[in-house]
């Protein structure tokens, strides 16, 4: 199936395709129903999948997946933060169900802390006030400590399970990890108390690569289903989430990145030209945060 839906037109061709989803800049032009933003503004926001990405002079996106950049961040510091964030917020707000009134003194864990994602996350979850308890690798430890975890764990000091199970239940696990903490992972939430597990990494694409898109829709829904059924008759929660585009969540997360609460965590600023080499870095895993593209000179 073609990527953009919206794309009628017959004979027209998506290629060369145009890669990366966040973007923080200056509006050159808007349409005739766009009433919030005007030329001049300095605005960011994370474009959904099916459109043509971002790294590149201009970028066209719709006025209700644009917000006002933080004040506090300058453009480069800004890119970081639109679709990590917007994929925290629709995890941990949206599918979990947690915000700002009801985080205080939950127990939340966190798997792969130390990523995009992950340090968004932590940071999150501090500003509600929630207990976190954040998995990551030794060297990364002293950032996601700064960030402001409760308590980090190595997961290369031992058995991972093991180690977590000798702490008190939690509310919450947020999974960008995947793989085989699924199978042992929901035995740590609280159970009959609303306790939800919302994992990242979901075999829809997987399945369709591998069936099509009808068979392939029709396999992650019966396999989402039946996980969730099962670990309801335990007594969890279990949820899948993915990105969402929002100008409205990014205009609450700019609040929290101008009160101080949220910072960009930036691994490495590639230039343009290096937009190879910085894929080349990301193939690499083991991100601390994110990668960014500066593709003009001016920050």
């Amino acid at each position: 199936m073609k990527r953009d839906p919206l794309k009628l037109k017959a004979g027209e061709t998506e290629f060369p395709l145009t890669l990366g989803r966040d973007v923080s800049g200056v509006v050159m032009e808007c349409g005739l129903g766009v009433s919030y933003f005007k030329p001049g503004d300095e605005v960011w926001a994370a474009i959904p999948p099916w459109k043509q990405g971002t790294l590149s002079e201009f970028v066209v996106a719709s006025g209700n997946e644009v917000s006002f950049k933080p004040k506090c961040l300058s453009h480069t510091e800004a890119a970081a933060l639109p679709y990590v964030g917007l994929t925290a917020w629709s995890a941990l707000n949206q599918v979990g169900g947690l915000n700002q009134s009801n985080c205080s003194g939950k127990r939340i864990l966190i798997l792969g802390a130390s990523g995009g994602v992950g340090t968004f996350a932590v940071q999150l979850m501090k500003a509600w006030d929630a207990h976190v308890t954040a998995v990551c690798s030794h060297d990364a430890s002293t950032l996601v400590e700064k960030l402001g975890a409760d308590d980090v764990i190595d997961y290369k000091s031992g058995n991972l399970e093991e180690q977590l199970k000798t702490l008190p239940l939690f509310d919450f696990i947020l999974d960008n990890v995947g793989g085989s903490t699924e199978k042992w992972a929901l035995d740590l939430l609280k159970k009959w108390s609303g306790a939800t597990y919302v994992t990242l990494v979901t075999p829809f694409l997987i399945n369709m690569d591998r069936l099509g898109v009808a068979d392939g829709m029709l396999q992650t829904g019966v396999t989402v289903g039946s996980k969730t059924l099962k670990h309801l008759l335990k007594g969890v929660h279990y949820r899948w989430a993915f990105f969402m585009p929002s100008g409205p969540s990014l205009d609450e997360i700019a609040e929290l990145v101008d009160s101080g609460k949220i910072q960009p965590v930036i691994d490495e600023v590639f230039s343009f030209s290096e937009v190879p080499e910085a894929f080349l870095k990301l193939e690499g895993g083991h991100a601390r945060g994110k990668t960014v593209i500066n593709v003009i000179s001016r920050q």
